[in-house]
């Protein structure tokens, strides 16, 4: 008997033990599966992390440096007023004339006015000033918007009214911006040429080119330019030379006179860049010396020559003004904006006829204020170290 109670104890303890052995195994199959579980929800969290990455560099915008110069010069306002007040002057000058019936050169015959004179007399030590109305056979000095007849016949309106001679203000007006902006335009372009040619040559070579062309440099700043003006127009007017071709002698003037600066600036950029890594890479591959100059160094100086380009643009709107001024530029019969400019040195006409010279001198200012503008803004979109 009691030998049959200790087999149904063991029994039972077995069991028990048996179950237990059960359970612990069934929660360590449990923990094998949270762990699995927790593993490959690991998984998918990096996996996502992953793609997640890879849809953020997908959508990155890599901008150009042509787009962040942009970026940079329109997101200043003294550049955007520039270029407005740049367009503004171009779109009146070369599309402006095509509205208006009066030609550059057309002096209206019509005589509906009658012009105003003058003439001084002394007498018992005083002077008097007589002014008289006469009858003319062109309308000269038409006030503002009066009427004339054109060279067809037709009535045309005087906006502006006309000159001395004449001529139409507010149509020469426009031919006197478009000579301004094309002589401008061509002479940078030249001498800009001009000086990366030479200053590229005395930058990369040195040597006894360098001091060749920097000696030249050197002569041509030495030379005073305003009286080399006066006896050149002095002998152009001895010469009899056409009045049409002073235009370009003019032209070659201001350009032989102009690139000394653009040379000392590339050569001065080309001495810094020929000692790079980039220039020691190109002699280890056996490059021309032009390919040098003119495929990697002079690109490397563009930024600065669009710059000096730019401010050198007013500057040369105003030499051909102040030429023009002193009767050395174009001639009477094309219109120019420093010869209108010129007619204020007549009293009668600097205080009675305001017309006649003061929107040429606000073209003059408006133009020049633009280019300095655009040249400042490009000179910080171009800079590199600028964080605007």
């Amino acid at each position: 008997m009691e030998e049959n109670q200790k087999e149904i104890l063991n029994n039972a303890a077995a069991t028990d033990e048996a179950t237990l052995t059960a359970e612990t195994s069934a929660v360590g199959v449990g923990e094998a599966t949270v762990a699995v579980t927790v593993s490959t929800d690991e998984a998918k969290d990096e996996k996502k992390q992953e793609n997640k990455s890879e849809f953020i560099s997908d959508n990155v915008r890599i901008v150009s440096p042509m787009k962040l110069v942009f970026k940079r010069f329109f997101r200043s306002r003294l550049s955007v007023i520039g270029l407005v007040m740049f367009l503004a002057v171009v779109i009146f000058s070369f599309i402006g004339p095509a509205f208006i019936s009066w030609e550059e050169s057309e002096i209206d015959y019509s005589q509906a006015q009658r012009i105003l004179y003058e003439f001084q007399y002394y007498e018992d030590g005083d002077y008097y000033t007589v002014y008289i109305n006469q009858p003319d056979d062109e309308n000269k000095h038409a006030p503002a918007f009066t009427y004339g007849v054109n060279k067809n016949g037709d009535k045309a309106l005087h906006l502006l009214g006309t000159d001395k001679d004449g001529y139409d203000i507010f149509v020469r007006l426009m031919y006197g911006g478009r000579l301004s902006l094309m002589l401008s335009f061509l002479v940078v372009l030249v001498y800009t040429v001009i000086g990366v040619i030479l200053g590229g040559l005395a930058g990369y070579f040195g040597g006894w080119v360098d001091m060749l062309i920097m000696r030249l440099v050197d002569i041509l700043n030495c030379l005073p330019s305003l009286p080399i003006m006066l006896i050149l127009g002095a002998f152009f007017d001895g010469s009899g030379l056409d009045e049409g071709m002073r235009v370009y002698f003019m032209m070659g003037v201001l350009t032989l006179m102009s690139w000394s600066g653009t040379a000392r600036l590339v050569r001065g950029q080309i001495l810094f860049l020929r000692e790079q890594e980039y220039m020691i890479a190109t002699d280890a591959l056996g490059f021309s010396p032009a390919r040098k100059i003119f495929k990697h160094l002079v690109p490397n100086v563009m930024p600065q020559l669009i710059v000096s380009m730019t401010l050198g643009l007013g500057g040369t709107i105003l030499t051909e003004a102040s030429l023009s001024f002193l009767g050395l530029g174009a001639p009477s019969t094309i219109a120019s904006l420093g010869r209108m400019v010129n007619a204020a040195k007549e009293p009668l006409i600097l205080s009675n006829y305001v017309l006649d010279w003061l929107p040429a001198g606000l073209i003059i200012i408006l133009a020049v204020v633009a280019f300095n503008f655009i040249g400042d803004g490009l000179r910080d979109a171009l800079d590199p170290k600028m964080k605007r």
